[in-house]
């Protein structure tokens, strides 16, 4: 049963003029609500036109809970279609690649994986207008004692909350995110903000920098950065009569946009994705694939040639424009996998 509406007792009989015209656009705001009311009389506030915490934290933590539940199932029975009821965006797109591979190789499933256990959550929910809406849940977890950092997502009312992002990092690397006096974190829009590379840009920025190095300025060093330009020239040497060539490009950005929460130094940590084609190409004779993870993939037989498609997850802590010791990206953690590989 729903609690009654709260009823304001009546203005004194002796009213001043300013009172009585005060009265009058009361009552007119009045009718105004009463035609917009649910049957009980009362007002409802709505997350499509007014600014609200985007999830309570208990339906947070029911959210999180399922997320468990049916993840430890999917990837017991090794089946795709669970992973589609609790995740979303880029962390959906690597699951169900990499589970439906292992579900090629091991069609009985995966009996001895080790269930999830997260431990020691911490809640970071904004306030926000409109949909979609999302929430981060900082957790402990029982795979490497890190932390894992969750983006939940929510489409629409009637629609569940699933994990659009997830960012696995080291212990003791777990960034600081702000927090205003009640408590709710700060959510940064994908451009106009004064961060050192704007959040619906910088996947764009990663694929040209990974491709031919533009703008290495805007990324510190690190394994995703120079590591990663310095493995790819190595591959880029004709080795053994093979050829190799990459090509790079941003997750689309109306399938996979990008989420970012204000952290204290005023940087933000984004979440975002991209996209490598790797093709590789024999001089003479048949292009041998051995990796039964590739061969798990491959949609089209290989003759001379394969190409491989990887997406990748990712989290950088983005700091303001001119921030002291420079403006550079730090990547925090990539979560890759081969999603496609067709053979010519």
């Amino acid at each position: 049963m729903s609690a009654p509406c709260a009823v304001r007792p009546p203005l004194s009989p002796r009213r001043p003029a300013a009172a009585r015209r005060y009265s009058r656009r009361l009552s007119a705001l009045a009718a105004v609500l009463l035609l917009s009311s649910a049957a009980t009389g009362c007002v409802t506030v709505h997350g499509r036109t007014a600014l609200i915490p985007s999830v309570s934290k208990a339906d947070a933590r029911k959210a999180l809970a399922r997320f468990v539940s049916v993840g430890n199932r999917a990837n017991i029975k090794l089946d795709p279609s669970l992973n589609s009821q609790v995740e979303s965006g880029p962390m959906y797109t690597v699951d169900e690649s990499y589970i439906r591979g292992q579900h090629t190789l091991h069609p009985n499933g995966n009996p001895q994986y080790k269930p999830l256990v997260l431990t020691d959550t911490r809640l970071l929910i904004p306030r926000q207008v409109g949909w979609p809406k999302w929430f981060v849940a900082d957790t402990g977890e029982n795979r490497d004692n890190g932390r894992w950092i969750l983006v939940f997502t929510h489409s629409a009312a009637a629609r569940p909350w699933t994990v659009s992002y997830l960012v696995a990092t080291g212990a003791g690397a777990d960034p600081d995110f702000a927090t205003d006096r009640q408590g709710y974190a700060e959510p940064v829009p994908s451009a106009g903000t004064s961060l050192a590379v704007q959040p619906g840009e910088l996947g764009a920025r990663y694929a040209a920098y990974l491709h031919s190095g533009t703008g290495a300025a805007a990324f510190a060093p690190g394994p995703a950065t120079t590591g990663a330009r310095a493995e790819r020239r190595a591959q880029l040497r004709p080795q053994q009569g093979v050829a190799t060539q990459f090509a790079d490009e941003t997750g689309d950005p109306k399938r996979y946009p990008a989420v970012a929460v204000r952290l204290t130094d005023g940087g933000a940590l984004v979440f975002f994705s991209s996209q490598t084609q790797r093709e590789q190409t024999i001089a003479s004779g048949t292009l041998k694939v051995t990796d039964q993870n590739v061969t798990a993939q491959l949609t089209s037989p290989v003759h001379k040639s394969i190409t491989e498609y990887t997406f990748t997850e990712e989290g950088a802590e983005v700091p303001p424009a001119g921030a002291k010791g420079g403006a550079a990206v730090r990547f925090l953690a990539q979560i890759s996998q081969l999603i496609d590989a067709r053979g010519a």
